[in-house]
């Protein structure tokens, strides 16, 4: 089984979903483990439940202190926890641009509304006021704009006639429990999914010139040229003769390449069957830590080794300059 994805969970208050998040990061089938729970008000309830868990806690008052400077604290925590993920979990706090930029893809929050609409706050009373049947819960990806990061999970919650914010809100919050754990889970377990990783490769090789794809053995295979005449270039393996990897085949430049990367980098490379004696080398993907501008540079250059020099002239012309 894949290790546990490492999270630190910010939060400011009572720290429900925290607690959520947590009890149900100890059932089996989880794929993340709590690490850290860091706050911004030293009192915060969220803290006393995490001690008495046996969890790892951090807090510092932001009073006084230039949001940078509060930012840089709270992420060095994150960092010497090992935290690979931050939750943000009623965090009461605008991230600076820089902290969220450097945790791009890394940072989840939940938002008490179906997203994109009400962002901000007093989404329950707006909801209320605009006469929607159902108000809910939106659990996204954090980027610079507030609440518009993209959206990995919903959960819906129908608003009664006699709603008031508050009632609305108790359900809601209920909903959040449900919502947040199991998305997290499905986030952070994406990189050991064939589906998720065959559409990364997917959009990459399709992007470069004149490519198509193409079934190869059972399994998608990418092509340049023509559908008729064109050549392989990438292939995406699915643990295929009883190898654990879910794998990227492309082209080595020579069997002296290939074995020196899978001697060097066992963790990130192997010899795949039948291929690997024709010079393809498999990049595993189902790992911690894939560097996709990596897979991007190995697909381009499989598919600079196959195309018609009439493609490759141009690109060879681009980085002359």
């Amino acid at each position: 089984m894949p290790d546990k994805a490492k999270v630190a969970v910010f939060v400011s208050g009572k720290g429900t979903n925290m607690a959520a998040l947590l009890y149900a990061s100890r059932l089996t089938g989880s794929a993340y483990e709590i690490v850290l729970v860091a706050a911004n008000d030293t009192e915060a309830e969220a803290l006393t439940l995490a001690k008495a868990e046996g969890i790892e806690t951090f807090a510092l008052s932001h009073k006084g202190m230039t949001r940078s400077d509060h930012d840089a604290a709270m992420e060095s925590a994150a960092e010497k926890a090992g935290a690979q993920y931050i939750v943000l979990a009623g965090y009461m706090r605008i991230l600076t641009p820089e902290f969220v930029a450097r945790w791009e893809g890394r940072m989840l929050n939940i938002h008490p509304s179906l997203l994109p609409k009400y962002p901000g706050l007093d989404t329950h009373a707006r909801a209320i006021e605009a006469g929607d049947s159902h108000a809910g819960a939106t659990v996204h990806l954090v980027t610079e704009e507030l609440d518009a990061g993209q959206a990995l999970g919903q959960a819906a919650v129908a608003i009664w006639p006699t709603d008031t914010p508050e009632k609305l809100a108790n359900r809601v919050r209920v909903a959040e429990h449900q919502l947040y754990p199991r998305v997290l889970t499905e986030y952070v377990s994406r990189g050991n999914e064939p589906h998720w990783l065959l559409e990364q490769v997917r959009e990459i090789a399709l992007s470069l010139p004149q490519t198509h794809e193409r079934e190869s053995h059972g399994s998608p295979g990418f092509r340049v040229g023509t559908e008729k005449s064109g050549k392989f270039f990438a292939h995406f393996s699915d643990r295929h003769h009883g190898v654990p990897h879910i794998s990227l085949l492309v082209k080595c430049s020579s069997m002296d390449e290939l074995e020196s990367l899978v001697e060097a980098q066992p963790h990130a490379y192997h010899k795949p069957a039948y291929y690997g004696a024709s010079g393809w080398v498999g990049v595993i993907l189902n790992r911690p830590g894939v560097d996709w501008e990596t897979v991007h540079d190995w697909l381009q250059r499989s598919w600079r080794v196959v195309a018609p020099k009439s493609l490759t002239k141009l690109l060879d012309v681009a980085d002359d300059f």
